[in-house]
């Protein structure tokens, strides 16, 4: 019989088209909100995987536990610190989407840093205001160092492109291994080596207990004065008050904002507790950095090819260890 994967919230035509394309003969999607209560049951016994969102949402209560057969529960996002893991059966293997939409993230991340490096927003402003500063020095990034704090998928698109400007590539990961090319590569216990060294340092780890709240006021003293901090990941890696204090003490450090503390799709609202949009060393952008066109497209299929080794029997890649199941 072919296998079962219980898709677990609703998609238009086009991207049901994506799903059944990416799945193949290897498996056959079937949508809970497709179905009434029986036939929803039956499908969750029966699944050997399971493609969500946010399961929180979108299984009914007790319905996770009807999952007999699934050998993944796979999410579509790359982030899933939202998700509630003392809901899902502690012995399935639950995969984020690691990776799936690092190409436009690393162009984005990019963006962010030349605009910093070359003070664009600042003298954007002050053209505005009729000042002509054409002898203030910006920077070069050629021979610089740029860190990156969580080398995965996201961290290794950003080392692509920022190498090609001639930087050096310092980057921390959990187990101090990578095959991707690096100038320098440490695990977390190297993080203050990373910190000092690093003229860029972009955040791309994935939020868990252990990264929350990871980069506080020692951690930002450790930086240098000049530095341009990037966050692509979660805003709760970096402790919001230090941040903002470290900002207004250091006006050459630049910090670039795509994630932030409270956010509408998380939390249902934006708020800033600090008044960070009023810094001149501050850049901002709303969480948009994946929001590209054929991106949702891309992101299922990356998803779909972890289910498929799943149901080959291969060791599918971005599983949660044990320890970032604990919400």
């Amino acid at each position: 019989m072919t296998p079962i994967v219980a898709v677990t919230f609703a998609l238009p035509p086009h991207q049901r088209a994506v799903v059944a394309d990416a799945l193949g003969s290897a498996a056959e999607p079937v949508y809970l909100t497709d179905l009434d209560d029986a036939a929803r049951a039956a499908t969750l016994r029966s699944a050997a995987a399971v493609l969500a969102h946010d399961t929180g949402k979108e299984l009914r209560p007790n319905e996770a536990g009807l999952l007999q057969s699934a050998r993944l529960v796979q999410f579509v996002t790359a982030g899933i610190d939202f998700i509630r893991f003392d809901q899902l059966p502690a012995t399935i293997p639950v995969a984020s989407n690691g990776g799936a939409y690092a190409e436009p993230m690393a162009e984005h991340g990019l963006a962010l840093i030349l605009a910093a490096a070359k003070r664009l927003p600042i003298e954007h402003a002050a053209l505005a205001r009729g000042e002509f500063n054409q002898h203030t020095r910006n920077r070069m990034l050629a021979g610089r160092t740029c860190g990156i704090l969580g080398f995965g998928g996201i961290g290794q698109a950003m080392a692509r492109v920022t190498r090609a400007l001639g930087m050096r590539i310092h980057a921390v990961n959990r187990s101090g291994r990578s095959d991707a090319p690096t100038d320098w590569l440490g695990a977390i216990r190297d993080l203050d080596a990373l910190l000092a060294a690093s003229d860029v340092l972009v955040i791309s780890t994935p939020l868990t207990p252990a990264t929350r709240g990871l980069i506080g006021a020692r951690e930002l003293t450790l930086m240098k004065p000049d530095a341009i901090l990037v966050n692509l990941a979660r805003g709760e890696i970096i402790q919001e008050a230090a941040l903002f204090a470290h900002l207004q003490a250091h006006p050459d450090f630049f910090a670039c904002i795509d994630a932030w503390w409270v956010e509408p799709v998380r939390h249902g609202v934006f708020r800033m507790d600090y008044a960070f949009l009023s810094l001149p060393n501050v850049i901002g952008s709303p969480h948009n950095s994946a929001s590209v066109p054929g991106m949702i497209e891309a992101g299922l299929r990356r998803a779909i090819a972890n289910v498929r080794r799943a149901l080959a029997g291969e060791a599918p890649h971005y599983v949660l260890a044990p320890e970032e199941r604990r919400n």
